[in-house]
């Protein structure tokens, strides 16, 4: 039934339906009925159907939103998985063009890390084909299981702490902030030479934060123009989401990422 029907239903219903019993007791019960019981009566019959009718007529509203915000939701993942896919075959073309080349070189040694690569990647593109929002892993155990396998293909230890509701982000954010997520430890793997990081997620209250560090070399100059790409692409998640970034070196070495941020629809 299509918004032009349940308008007309809206405006029509309750009109015909008071009406008809206002003409059905001036014409049937008028004798039987006094003036002030009949307004009490209509009154309350008013209020009965007036209320069963909002009741439907909202209950109504409540699934459709509810179907809009699952396709919304859907939608955000679609894209997210689209994204990945164009960036892999991005990146795995960069890397087959550097792998021809340092084979045509007899750069044996660079060859093996270039097909390396090319592993990793695919291996954790097959992990996001397979692990769907709609299978219901909850968001902290998803980040955890690719974490626990990206921990594996690379060798860098990982430490985590989470600390939040099971609900407090909502689909499309969790897809922001996953991605966001796996672009930092593909940097980490990239650019860092580490051999230990350590990723931190909690909220309180309207407040969030996402802090991920290593103890790898840090940004240089050169570095920091190798990985440009990748912090462009974390800072603009980060906006996505409403957040703070923030990228900036340890002391005594390495790296900390830091992203907060107010849940917004809790504002409103």
């Amino acid at each position: 039934m299509n918004y032009v029907v349940w308008r007309m239903v809206t405006i029509l219903l309750p009109t015909v339906i008071i009406g008809g019993l206002e003409y059905f007791r001036h014409d049937f019960l008028e004798g039987y009925l006094s003036m002030e019981a009949g307004n009490f009566y209509m009154t309350l019959v008013t209020f009965i159907l007036s209320y069963l009718f909002s009741t439907w007529m909202f209950r109504h509203i409540e699934r459709t939103n509810f179907r809009l915000v699952e396709e919304q939701a859907r939608r955000a993942v679609y894209e997210e998985r689209e994204r990945l896919a164009n960036e892999l075959h991005d990146n795995i073309a960069q890397t087959l063009f550097f792998l021809n080349v340092k084979l045509q070189k007899g750069h044996i040694e660079d060859a093996k890390l270039a097909v390396s690569d090319i592993n990793n990647q695919v291996r954790q593109a097959i992990f996001n084909l397979r692990v769907s929002e709609d299978e219901g892993i909850v968001f902290m155990d998803r980040v955890k299981q690719w974490l626990s396998e990206w921990s594996l293909i690379t060798g860098v230890v990982i430490l985590d702490q989470f600390k939040f509701e099971a609900n407090y982000f909502t689909s499309v954010e969790e897809v922001k902030l996953f991605g966001l997520i796996q672009e930092a430890f593909t940097n980490i793997r990239k650019h860092s030479q580490a051999d230990q990081a350590r990723i931190e997620i909690r909220a309180e209250g309207l407040h969030w934060l996402l802090r991920i560090t290593d103890n790898g070399r840090g940004l240089s100059s050169e570095l920091e123009a190798q990985n440009k790409y990748g912090i462009m692409m974390m800072k603009k998640r980060s906006e996505e989401l409403g957040a703070q970034f923030e990228v900036s070196n340890l002391v005594g070495g390495g790296l900390e990422l830091t992203v907060t941020g107010v849940k917004e629809e809790q504002l409103k």
